[in-house]
């Protein structure tokens, strides 16, 4: 049976299934069908999406690879056409354009800026790799991470690291703290940092919202995480043994990125440009489209293209720099952002939709949030599925307005945040920038520990400190 045959029968089997098992057409909104008339049925697409995500690079990685945009559009597909038969073509597409102009677009080219200008910085030479070093670049890279996204800063940093370790027998470690850290905490005070953080930002979350609220406990998860690699780094260095011919030999280091300098600010200033001002808005497909917004995309297009123009010469060969990554998570979050409309749905219903039981394991008898549930439950599934769509399923389930979110339901948007931010970090699947990491490491020779493995080292250092900050923040 060829491939071909094989993905139509799946997708006329898994259609079938969502029609068989939904039992009500949806009514239609801008932003999505009414979750009250939806089964259980209509998350299948979101789930599946999220599983292939999760299982395809471990289980099938070179299938993965080569249609992995494909099979996003098989999920996409099996929740387009359900609403489509349901609620008619127009209003499926009123609110499949919806979710991609006020979100999906401006998410991916967000990330295309901060991706194209880091590209563009490479740092140069090499230190010689001691626990003060290796522990100050740690400390430098989870700085960056908040300012020009962990992507970013994950891609600028890990090879200087890498470089100034590659004298030692022993450095997995390095790098396993360097994606505890710069991969992941680091990227929790700005919109800027975490995919998660912007998608709330997109939500109306204000700017500066995370950097004042979500500092404290960063501030001390950070501190702890470089303490203990100070400590371990410095009990492995004392060994004997440790130590090689090193290939690298020690020179200076050297910052090289030209005019991305310049437009890494120039990133921050237009969304704050764009989330100040008010221009007037326009109807596109029924969605209303600010003239602020589409200001904000258009110069992010543009800082994308005066970085590839004007960034020194050579600098992206030496940072081995490739639109692959970008380009993958274009065409996932694609699935993810249709696939997650009914879902959404259904957790706007609240008590009356489908997902009741989860309503009611993130509340207490009261009604009122149990922030602990949040922290652990959006942490938990972030460990695992990709944190950026957990955070919205928490956000809207957490009742879906920034307004009250930032203000009464403020602990609660902190646990839903910094679960999914600080909890990416517990699998190498769990936040993107992490499996690149694992990738380029390897690559370099780094004897990484395997996906068990590197969670062996997550529960061991992670899951004390998580409890300890659940404790001090989301108890009441």
């Amino acid at each position: 049976m060829t491939p071909g045959l094989t993905f139509r029968r799946a997708l006329r089997g898994l259609a079938a299934t969502l029609v068989l098992a939904s039992l009500a057409g949806p009514a239609m909104a801008a932003e999505g069908p009414d979750g009250r008339s939806l089964g259980l049925a209509w998350s299948l697409p979101f789930v599946g999406m999220l599983l292939s995500i999760a299982l395809g690079p471990l289980l099938v990685p070179h299938f993965w690879e080569d249609h992995r945009g494909k099979i996003s559009a098989f999920w996409a597909l099996l929740a387009i056409i359900p609403m489509a038969v349901f609620a008619g073509p127009a209003a499926t597409l009123e609110a499949v354009a919806h979710t991609a102009l006020l979100e999906y677009i401006p998410f991916i080219l967000l990330l295309l800026a901060l991706f194209t200008v880091a590209g563009g910085i490479v740092i140069r030479g090499n230190l010689h790799g001691t626990p003060l070093t290796n522990t100050v670049l740690l400390a430098i890279g989870t700085l960056m991470a908040s300012v020009i996204g962990t992507t970013g800063a994950a891609m600028i940093m890990i090879r200087a690291v890498i470089r100034a370790n590659d004298h030692r027998k022993s450095n997995a470690h390095v790098v396993v703290f360097f994606i505890f850290l710069v991969a992941n905490s680091g990227g929790a005070l700005t919109p800027l940092g975490d995919p998660p953080l912007f998608l709330g930002f997109l939500r109306g979350v204000d700017f500066f919202w995370p950097t004042i609220h979500l500092f404290l406990p960063t501030a001390m998860l950070v501190a702890a995480l470089l303490a203990i690699f100070f400590l371990f780094d410095s009990w492995i260095g004392a060994r004997s043994g440790e130590q090689r011919p090193d290939p690298t030999p020690d020179r200076d280091l050297s910052v090289a990125g030209g005019i991305n300098f310049l437009l890494i600010p120039a990133i921050i200033a237009v969304i704050l440009f764009s989330s100040s001002i008010d221009l007037g808005s326009f109807n596109l497909l029924g969605t209303p489209i600010a003239f602020a917004s589409l200001v904000r995309d258009l110069a992010f297009i543009l800082i994308a293209t005066l970085s590839i123009g004007y960034s020194p010469r050579g600098s992206r060969a030496e940072n081995n720099f490739s639109w692959g990554p970008i380009k993958e998570v274009a065409e996932l979050f694609a699935g993810i952002f249709i696939t997650i409309i009914p879902v959404l749905a259904m957790l706007r219903a609240g008590s009356e939709g489908a997902f009741a039981p989860l309503v009611d394991l993130v509340a207490r008898p009261d009604g009122s949030a149990n922030n602990l549930a949040y922290f652990w439950a959006t942490g938990g599934l972030s460990s695992f599925l990709d944190n950026a769509p957990t955070y919205i399923v928490f956000f809207e389930l957490a009742g879906g307005d920034p307004q009250f979110l930032m203000t009464q339901g403020a602990v609660t948007l902190a646990a839903i945040s910094l679960g999914a931010v600080f909890m990416g970090a517990n699998t190498y699947i769990g936040n993107a920038p992490n499996f690149m990491v694992y990738a380029i490491a390897r690559d370099a020779g780094v004897r990484m520990p395997g996906f068990f493995g590197y969670m062996l080292w997550s529960c061991t250092i992670l899951l004390p400190l998580f409890v300890l900050l659940s404790l001090l923040f989301f108890r009441t």
